[in-house]
């Protein structure tokens, strides 16, 4: 038996939550991860792990030897990567996910560059408004926005900050004139959003001179994805509230109107996400450092 491999096989399986999903993560046979783990238990006297028909939970002994496994496979990483850096360049697949506004109008725009560094990097780059479970979809990090992002098995790095736009289409306002107030918005056909993982209809929010408003409004249609929630709103369907960065270029071209000014809409903080356990490759430690740099950068993001 491989020691390091078993090792390796076993921190897969607890993390993905049972032998089918670390087996597809690793490219390996099902039977060849039962194996190593079963070897593994054997040479160790230990159960690591239980097993049910549908699911497989950790051990008090397993959890103990997962955290010890982390460190030891870490290190020989680490000892790998200080080996190789200064003869080699940063390869390999990095998948990546964020949602379709930002890899649209920021990540990819600036990639040439990336490209241009990091040559032998090969970027699986998902996008969609799609909050993805990175452990359990095997995707080294995502990019993210929101008040709350909490998982204890995610490191959270802030690389920027989204401001938000209340707009209207000229159509719009000429029909229904112009709110001076956010509490007029209920008077109004607005457009919402919601999330795609649980359905919830996010709330709009307005502060000014420490005026602070949080309101969920009614509305004849919600969207979950950003370029349709955009094309809503010009469309006529209704008042929207979205990022700057998406909204400014149609401003800019009298495609909508902003309303409300003066009224801050509540910004959110930017993250990349990627789980804390697992050993950071060079690979994605590079674009960590690539991505931090593109948003201190950007003119409304940083």
């Amino acid at each position: 038996m491989n020691k390091l491999q078993a090792m390796e096989v076993f921190v897969q399986v607890v993390d993905a939550g049972g032998f089918t999903r670390a087996a597809e993560n690793m490219k390996l046979p099902k039977a060849t991860v039962s194996t190593l783990v079963q070897a593994l238990e054997s040479t160790l006297s230990a159960k690591l792990l239980n097993r049910t028909t549908r699911h497989v939970s950790v051990t008090a002994e397993g959890a103990a030897y997962y955290d010890r496994c982390l460190r030891i496979l870490s290190a020989v990483r680490d000892a790998e990567d200080n080996l190789t850096q200064n003869r080699t360049s940063p390869a390999g697949r990095l998948r990546v996910d964020a949602p379709t506004w930002l890899a649209s109008e920021v990540i990819i725009p600036a990639l040439p560059d990336f490209f241009a560094a990091y040559p032998t990097i090969r970027l699986e780059l998902g996008c969609s408004d799609r909050q993805v479970d990175l452990v359990e979809e095997g995707v080294d990090c995502a990019i993210r926005g929101g008040r709350q992002l909490a998982d204890s098995r995610l490191v959270a790095r802030r690389v920027g900050t989204m401001h938000y736009m209340t707009c209207a289409s000229p159509d719009y306002l000429a029909r229904h004139g112009r709110p001076l107030h956010p509490d007029e918005l209920a008077q109004h056909a607005c457009v919402n959003y919601f999330s795609a993982r649980t359905g919830e209809v996010f709330d709009w929010y307005f502060a000014r001179d420490g005026e602070r408003i949080q309101i969920g409004l009614s509305s004849h249609i919600a969207l979950n994805d950003s370029f349709a929630y955009t094309a809503a709103g010009l469309a006529g369907l209704g008042i929207v509230q979205m990022a700057d960065v998406l909204m400014t270029p149609m401003i800019n071209d009298g495609r909508l109107i902003p309303i409300l000014e003066g009224w801050d809409n509540a910004p959110l903080p930017i993250y990349v996400m990627y789980p804390h356990h697992r050993h950071l490759p060079a690979k994605l430690r590079v674009f960590l450092d690539w991505t931090m740099q593109l948003f201190s950068n950007h003119p409304t993001l940083r």
